[in-house]
C-alpha cells in the first residue's frame, strides 16, 4: 500500500494549476444518464473517484471515452440494467446521484444503499422522500432501493436538511419530469450550479441555482452538450492552508476565487496576504500564521471539506482556536493523528480547542478519510524532520497528482511504494 514520506520544514513557493472539482465532474457525469446524445466534458480530474463512477456508468451500458488533457466522453445512447451494486457504492457514496437520473429516464432503478462512512451516516432520506413526492414507488429491501415510476411529475418538495447530492439527484430528476419542481432548502454550493450549468447546456429549464429555491421545469428529452467542470474549491483551499502553515508564497491559476471567500476571509484572518484575479489566486505568509476559529456550515458558510487542514495550520498557529462541526459528526478523526506530530488539541463533543505550538515533529500517522489526509500532509510539510502518512489511497480519491504539484512548489515529498 502506497505511502507519503515528507521532509518538513520548506516553505512553499511557486506556482500551480487547480484541477478540475471532483464534487462537481461526479454529478455532472451521471447527467450524462438523461439523454440519449453524447455528454463531452472538459476539465475532468483524474482521480480514483471519477474512475469508479466511470466503470459504474460503463456496467450500465453507457459509452465512456476520456482522453489526455481531462476530456471525457460519455454516451447513454444504449442503457443496459439500471443498477448500482453494492460493490461499487461502497467505495464511493457519490454513487447514489444514479438514482434521480436512472429513474427519471428509464422509469426504474435498483441502487444499492450507501450505508455509513467513516465521517458520518449522510443518510439518503431527503432523496428517497422527494422522489416519492415526485410518483416514484420507493422499496427498501436487502439493502438496496428499488425505485419505480411510469413517469416522474413536477411537485413542491422542502427538504428537511440541506443536502447537496440530495438537491443534485432531484434536480436531475426533476429536468425529465412532466410539470413543474420546486425544491425548497436547496443546496447552495456552487458544485450544484455547475450541475445545473451542464444541466441547462442539455435543454433542462432551471432557475434559482446557488439560491435555496431551485425551480425546474421538466421537459420531454434533453439532448447533447459540452461543459467543463468547474475548478475544484477545497483543492485551491488545500494548497493556500499548506502555503500559510509553512510560511510560503504561492500562486494558483484556473481557480475560481468567487467560490471559496469563507477560506479566503480565514487565511486573511490567520495573517496571509492574498492577491485574487479572475482565476488566479496568491497568498504570502509572511511569519507564524495567528490563530482563527471557525464554525462549519452550508455553503456560503465555512466548508466542512475545510476545516480539518485549517485544524492543521491552527496547530502552529500563534494562540488558541475553538472549531465547532455542525455537518458530520465524526469529523474530528484527524486530529489524534495531529497530537502523534505534537499538536496540543483537545475534543469536546462536537468542538475543538486547539493551542497553537510553535513547532510539530515528525511521525508516522494514519489517514482516515480524504480531508484527514490533507491535513496530516499540510501538518508534515510544516513539522521538523520526516512524516510518513500512511493509507494514502484516501488522498487518490479527491486530489490529482498532490505531491507532484506540491514538488512542483519546493516540497520535500515523495511517494512510497
Amino acid at each position: 500500500m502506497d505511502k507519503l514520506r515528507i521532509i518538513g520544514g520548506t516553505p512553499l513557493r511557486g506556482e500551480a494549476r487547480v484541477s478540475g472539482a471532483k464534487n462537481a465532474a461526479l454529478p455532472i457525469m451521471c447527467a450524462a444518464l438523461l439523454s440519449e446524445a453524447p455528454l463531452e466534458l472538459e476539465n475532468v480530474p483524474r482521480l480514483m473517484d471519477v474512475s469508479t463512477m466511470a466503470k459504474l456508468l460503463a456496467q450500465m451500458g453507457v459509452e465512456v471515452v476520456a482522453t489526455e488533457g481531462g476530456r471525457m466522453t460519455l454516451g447513454a445512447g444504449r442503457l443496459g440494467e439500471p443498477v448500482a451494486p453494492y460493490e461499487m457504492v461502497k467505495t464511493m457514496r457519490a454513487s447514489v446521484l444514479v438514482l434521480g437520473p436512472l429513474l427519471a429516464r428509464c422509469g426504474r432503478a435498483r441502487v444499492s444503499l450507501p450505508g455509513g462512512c467513516a465521517i458520518g451516516q449522510r443518510p439518503v432520506d431527503q432523496h428517497v422522500k422527494g422522489l416519492e413526492a415526485m410518483g416514484a414507488e420507493i422499496a427498501i429491501e436487502h439493502g438496496y432501493m428499488d425505485a419505480r415510476a411510469e413517469r416522474l411529475h413536477g411537485a413542491r418538495i422542502v427538504m428537511d436538511l440541506v443536502t447537496v447530492t440530495g438537491t443534485e439527484n432531484l434536480m436531475m430528476a426533476a429536468a425529465l419530469a412532466e410539470g413543474t419542481t420546486l425544491l425548497e432548502n436547496a443546496a447552495r454550493e456552487p458544485e450544484v450550479v455547475d450541475l445545473a450549468r451542464c444541466l441547462a447546456a442539455m435543454g433542462a429549464k432551471i432557475e434559482g441555482a446557488g439560491s435555496d429555491v431551485i425551480r425546474i421545469e421538466g421537459v420531454g428529452e434533453l439532448e447533447g452538450a459540452a461543459h467543463r467542470v468547474m475548478p475544484d474549491r477545497i483543492e485551491t483551499g488545500t494548497y493556500l492552508a499548506a502555503a500559510a502553515a509553512t510560511g510560503g508564497r504561492v500562486r494558483l491559476t484556473g481557480a475560481a476565487p468567487g467560490t471559496l471567500e469563507a477560506t479566503l476571509d480565514k487565511l486573511r484572518e490567520a495573517g496571509a496576504a492574498i492577491e485574487v484575479g479572475e482565476s488566479t489566486i496568491e497568498l504570502e505568509m509572511a511569519g507564524r500564521p495567528r490563530a482563527v476559529g471557525l464554525r462549519t456550515a452550508p455553503y456560503p458558510g465555512f466548508a466542512t471539506d475545510m476545516q480539518a487542514q485549517f485544524m492543521a495550520l491552527n496547530a502552529i498557529a500563534e494562540g488558541t482556536s475553538v472549531i465547532t462541526e455542525t455537518i458530520f459528526e465524526n469529523r474530528f478523526m484527524h486530529a489524534l493523528e495531529l497530537r502523534r506530530l505534537g499538536a496540543d488539541i483537545t475534543i469536546q463533543g462536537n468542538t475543538a480547542v486547539v493551542r497553537g505550538v510553535e513547532r510539530l515533529q515528525g511521525a508516522t500517522v494514519m489517514a482516515t478519510d480524504l480531508r484527514a489526509s490533507a491535513s496530516l500532509v499540510i501538518a508534515g510539510l510544516a513539522a521538523q524532520g520526516e512524516t510518513l502518512i500512511e493509507r494514502i489511497y484516501h488522498l487518490d480519491r479527491g486530489y490529482e497528482s498532490l505531491e507532484k504539484k506540491l514538488a512542483g512548489l519546493g516540497a520535500r515529498i515523495e511517494r512510497v511504494r
